[in-house]
């Protein structure tokens, strides 16, 4: 097919999965660390080093083409917006009354009778369990993505892509740093309009990543001359990687379609999946496979909020757990939306107008819990940004400060979360602190990284899996390792200098409303005396909600 000249240059430069195009040199060496990291990852499943269930699936993902993608292990979200689904009030069906044949009556891609596909759809044939969680998560949001393709007039074959991408989970994450249903890494997130800030990401946002992979794929679908399998695997592994490939085969005298292309293997693998499914739904009774029901209504609809607001008061306001109303909304990282925007909610659409009004009644500065902080020696900004879980930026704006500069004695207005940060939880603090914590063997051992430290030489110390050792603390295994970073290493057998250490297990704690010193020493079997030491804490002054603590347990009671 002819490319266009002025992309010619994209040609020199490479895309490793939906992100910018770095140059050369950094494509050279960024694609030879992923190709070292994914031979380990093969060796890793090719010598048995994980015999769980979770670790021979993924093994199956990469021998099918395909890296991993980490989703949260008890996934509660799943069945929150399922019930979300199933306890809103919508208004009169339409004609088409499910949306998998809205869908299907707009299907217009060719699906080519190959082993590529016939594999991809025999799998998704053999396994309809997970269909079915694929369709629970998608159910509050599937009748919008499907408005938005339409109204764009983009092919509605796209609204399957999320089931290859993420299998429709906001929450997933993998290699590359890639996150959310659409899967962008941080710079092509950004690139596309996608928000990433301390208190908000939108790429794990529902509406704003899907109005941002529709403009991403009518990028690369115009770079393309209209070629949407092209377009797809660019979407995948990158323009810059297809372009070579289409490059290469044009000057050495072959066909230049996708299936003709010398593309990496999970590219190889990705687009047959997106058709495998296009031809399962539009041959639906061939098959003999039924598509979970999803409505054809909305079941959620965007509200504007206007500035800043509590997601525990905003949950109140609507009627909602807080967990139903975060399950919604998971571009939201912390307890509170965004200081400055996006301003807007995704709610169920029979408790929108009941909310608004509500929210109309309060005062903008009552949408948030305050505390009167005065300034005692020791304090700093960043320091009390820490105890109150918010930002320097915000005590500054809140208080008018220009500097950074307190005194001992002043008092600041500091916005705090309603409810203690543990009640929130599927913030993002909160999720890794649960995938942290949860129990993958005898000993938990914690890790400071080093400089130079990688999760290979760290498998290796440890005697641990490396996708393993990623998935407790919440990563892929190609993410890159920060100085400092504390991370959790479960083991079933340790030496008598990790003993020490793993004896006394690190952690940390949210003060609740009502907590005493004496309630929290209870509860862990420790002492008072030690909790005030561990802290350094006045007894004189009293907890604060939202404060952390910092405990330390005997393992060997947990």
């Amino acid at each position: 097919m002819p490319i266009r000249k002025s992309l010619i240059a994209l040609a020199l430069l490479s895309l490793g999965g939906c992100q910018l195009i770095p140059p050369q040199t950094q494509v050279e060496q960024q694609q030879s660390e992923e190709m070292e990291i994914a031979a380990r990852i093969q060796q890793t499943c090719e010598v048995g080093d994980d015999q769980s269930s979770q670790g021979e699936i993924a093994c199956e993902e990469l021998d099918d083409g395909t890296i991993p993608i980490q989703h949260p292990e008890e996934d509660d979200a799943i069945e929150v917006l399922d019930d979300i689904a199933d306890n809103t009030t919508v208004p009169d069906a339409q004609s088409v009354n499910d949306i998998w044949q809205r869908i299907s009556q707009q299907l217009n891609f060719d699906i080519p009778d190959n082993n590529r596909v016939e594999t991809q759809r025999d799998w998704y044939l053999k396994h309809p369990a997970y269909m079915e969680r694929v369709a629970k998560r998608a159910r509050p949001f599937m009748y919008l993505i499907v408005q938005e393709l339409e109204a764009k007039q983009m092919p509605l074959e796209l609204t399957l892509l999320p089931i290859v991408e993420s299998a429709f989970d906001p929450f997933a994450y993998s290699h590359g740093r890639a996150a959310g249903m659409w899967q962008f890494i941080p710079a092509t997130g950004k690139r596309f309009g996608m928000k990433q800030t301390w208190w908000y990401d939108g790429r794990r946002d529902v509406m704003a990543s899907t109005r941002g992979a529709i403009a991403y794929l009518q990028y690369l679908n115009d770079m393309f001359d209209g070629n949407w399998l092209h377009a797809l695997a660019a979407y995948n592994s990158g323009e810059g990687r297809v372009l070579n490939a289409i490059r290469k085969n044009a000057k050495a005298g072959k066909p230049t379609d996708f299936w003709s292309l010398d593309l990496p293997r999970e590219t190889r693998a990705y687009v047959p999946k997106l058709l495998a499914l296009a031809d399962i739904l539009k041959h639906s009774d061939q098959y003999g496979f039924s598509w979970p029901d999803i409505d054809n209504h909305p079941i959620t609809e965007e509200v504007e909020v206007g500035s800043q607001i509590d997601l525990a008061y905003a949950a109140e306001l609507a009627g909602l757990e807080l967990a139903e109303l975060h399950a919604l909304n998971p571009g939201f990282n912390r307890w509170a939306t965004d200081p400055d925007g996006p301003h807007t909610l995704l709610l169920p659409v029979d408790v929108a107008t009941s909310f608004s009004e509500a929210l109309a009644k309060v005062d903008k500065e009552d949408r948030l819990n305050w505390v009167r902080h005065k300034v005692k020696n020791g304090d700093s900004l960043l320091k009390l940004a820490k105890q109150y879980h918010t930002t320097v930026e915000i005590i500054r704006s809140v208080n008018e400060m220009k500097g950074n500069m307190i005194r001992v004695g002043d008092f600041l207005m500091i916005p705090v979360a309603l409810e203690s940060l543990d009640h929130y939880s599927l913030s993002k603090e909160q999720r890794l602190a649960a995938t942290q914590s949860r129990k993958h063997g005898t000993y938990q051992l914690e890790h400071t990284v080093r400089s130079g430290d990688t999760f290979w030489d760290l498998s290796r110390e440890y005697k641990v899996n490396m996708r393993n050792l990623a998935k407790w603390n919440g990563m892929a295994p190609t993410d890159p390792l920060m100085p400092g970073k504390k991370l959790v290493i479960w083991v079933n057998k340790v030496s008598d200098e990790q003993r020490e250490s793993a004896v006394m297990r690190s952690l940390t704690y949210t003060v609740r409303n009502g907590d005493s010193l004496a309630r929290i020493a209870g509860r862990f079997k420790v002492r008072v005396t030690d909790i005030e030491k561990w802290n350094q804490i006045d007894p004189k002054k009293y907890l604060q909600p939202g404060q952390k603590l910092k405990i330390y347990v005997d393992v060997t009671r947990t």
